[in-house]
């Protein structure tokens, strides 16, 4: 009789690999490959995001990590930018492009005339000279495509040329208007042929399982994830959740017992954590989750207590003192506070080692 695997349950086993239940002293690069990659839509999270999972991490890890090109930041799941180790990005670039291919249909009418059998190759001639804004992209290739939409010229190359930020000095790794270069200039190879969707089920599996066919097409963006899943089925452990949906698994991947205690922690915006599943209630209860996003798409940084979301937090710089605030879903236990203050201010020493003062509020 296949095992029924609760929300906690589901919880724990998910905060385990996610390196939630306790900070791991680890390599920087390491932590990425066993995430599967960060979700990466904006420079800073990736370093608060490895902050909360890693014992001692310093932001000098990740710029070193990726200045060595061990790490990229790159289009990949979901057609998102994502920081992941350049061996994954090698390894699995191509199985993102039917995805990305699929795409370019929210152009619509924008993509009159567009061809991408000479963009491509246009572009790539212009991104081998040097590496260049997306600003330039468009401008340049516009000289080339007078009669194609700017925008569309400029969302084409995103999706259908396999390209790399180049990082900087800068605090978080990139310029709010980063350079581009081309992934087989920057790693010396390009990606793989082969699209190894199954090698990426089963390292999704690694770092988000237990999970369902539709969890691991939610996560990626491929449509190919069941398909998938059901060739590796002989090789995995299948379990149900409460609702009886098959759930898929690493045979020995960690499941923890429910009532394993889970820190306070804070997630950065965009964390991939509360992206990579259909079903969320492992990590954000259903009344919970319209609250995950603002009407602009962003993803607001949540704090975890007892595994789960229990409330959204921002941060704030002014005459030397940072201030973490709270928003809290619901009003929360006296211990729950007072882990979380403590967790608060560490982050805070973290964000804003020069602040003469860090408070951590509680909004009512």
């Amino acid at each position: 009789m296949t095992e029924t695997l609760s929300v906690r349950a589901l919880n724990r086993a998910t905060l385990a690999r996610q390196m939630l239940l306790a900070r791991e002293p680890i390599p920087v690069s390491e932590a990425v490959g066993r995430l599967c990659g960060l979700q990466a839509q904006e420079p800073k999270p990736p370093f608060l995001g490895l902050w909360t999972r890693l014992e001692g991490f310093q932001a000098s890890d990740l710029h070193s990590a990726l200045h060595d090109r061990r790490l990229v930041r790159a289009t990949m799941m979901r057609a998102t930018l994502h920081l992941v180790t350049s061996a994954d990005y090698t390894a699995f670039r191509t199985a993102m492009q039917p995805m990305l291919d699929g795409g370019l249909r929210v152009l619509g009418d924008r993509a009159k005339g567009l061809e991408l059998e000479k963009v491509v190759p246009a572009a790539r001639s212009l991104l081998q000279r040097e590496p260049l804004t997306f600003n330039e992209i468009r401008a340049l290739l516009q000289q080339q495509f007078p009669d194609v939409n700017d925008r569309a010229l400029g969302y084409a190359v995103r999706l259908c040329v396999p390209l790399v930020m180049v990082p900087t000095e800068d605090r978080w790794g990139f310029p709010r208007t980063s350079r581009f270069t081309l992934a087989d200039s920057w790693l010396d190879s390009g990606p793989n042929a082969e699209s190894a969707v199954d090698e990426l089920m089963l390292r999704y599996l690694a770092a988000y399982g237990p999970a369902s066919a539709a969890d691991a097409q939610t996560w990626s963006g491929l449509s190919s994830t069941g398909e998938a899943l059901e060739r590796l089925r002989p090789s995995l452990r299948t379990f149900t959740d409460d609702k009886g949906r098959v759930l898929f698994d690493l045979p020995e991947a960690p499941r923890p017992d429910e009532d394993v205690p889970a820190p306070a922690r804070f997630l950065p915006e965009f964390d991939s954590l509360v992206l990579a599943h259909s079903d969320r209630r492992r990590v954000i209860a259903d009344d919970h989750r319209p609250m995950l996003t603002t009407k602009n798409l962003r993803v607001r940084a949540v704090f975890l207590w007892d595994g789960f979301a229990r409330g959204i937090w921002e941060t704030e710089y002014k005459r030397k003192v940072a201030t973490l605030r709270m928003r809290p879903f619901e009003a929360l236990p006296r211990t729950a506070v007072k882990e979380l203050k403590a967790e608060g201010e560490a982050l805070l020493r973290f964000l804003e080692p020069d602040a003469k003062e860090a408070v951590v509020t509680v909004e009512e």
